[in-house]
């Protein structure tokens, strides 16, 4: 249920425990326990509740978790679907882009030295604050936001970073709203739409190979692990 959560979405009781093949009943006491640990939040709207992961705290801690559980746990030996597939390539991580998806503009940004991400910490350099606000990211918060402003984010799948806090949130935004992503209503899935695979290519230096994965190369800079299928793209 948590995991379902990470999509950014508010659920009611009832699609969570469908998602998690559980009775309305069971999961009903399991929200609660969650709910009175602040792991999540709840709003009631007419007849529903409706949960939602209570902050991006608690989905950056969730994240880790995964990403430690990738890196520690030996892979199972079962063939992979395509929904898996799917989600690798590209997913939302709470409200931000993840996936090979998320760790190609989190590259093109650091090549290009928009964006600087390390161990410590990321930042958005002058001319990062100029690229991004072009593309219409709002680079100010709103006002009495304690949100992180940019940060690194390990993708437990790509296992390197990608972008996170506020300005992962807006470029994640100003994707959707350019209509560049289609997300997937009942998962955490987002696919590129045609107009994406142009938009991407002629902004971030993106090219794309049947909607499967990134073509562009890895920088070596912010790397947690290599490996990932990318070679590298002139245009």
């Amino acid at each position: 249920m948590l995991a379902a959560l990470m999509g950014g979405q508010a659920l009611t009781a009832s699609e969570l425990a469908s998602r998690a093949r559980i009775s309305r009943s069971t999961a009903s006491g399991h929200l609660g326990r969650l709910v009175d640990a602040r792991l999540l939040a709840v709003t009631q709207k007419r007849r529903n509740r409706y949960y939602r992961i209570a902050s991006p705290l608690v989905a950056r801690m969730l994240e880790g978790i995964k990403a430690v559980a990738a890196i520690e746990v030996p892979q199972r030996h079962q063939p992979r679907s395509i929904a898996d597939d799917q989600l690798r390539f590209a997913r939302t991580c709470y409200d931000h882009l993840a996936g090979y998806l998320g760790v190609a503009i989190a590259d093109a940004l650091v090549a290009k030295a928009h964006v600087v991400l390390t161990d410590d910490g990321g930042e958005v350099t002058a001319s990062g604050t100029h690229f991004l606000s072009a593309f219409g990211v709002v680079l100010v918060p709103k006002s009495g936001s304690r949100r992180i402003f940019c940060r690194p984010c390990l993708d437990w799948s790509e296992r390197r970073f990608h972008v996170a806090g506020h300005v992962g949130a807006e470029i994640q935004r100003c994707c959707l709203e350019r209509g560049w992503l289609r997300r997937d209503r009942d998962t955490r899935i987002v696919h590129v739409t045609p107009a994406g695979q142009i938009g991407l290519r002629r902004t971030f230096g993106i090219s794309l190979s049947g909607n499967r994965g990134p073509a562009l190369a890895p920088s070596p800079a912010h790397g947690v692990m290599s490996g990932s299928p990318w070679t590298s793209s002139t245009e």
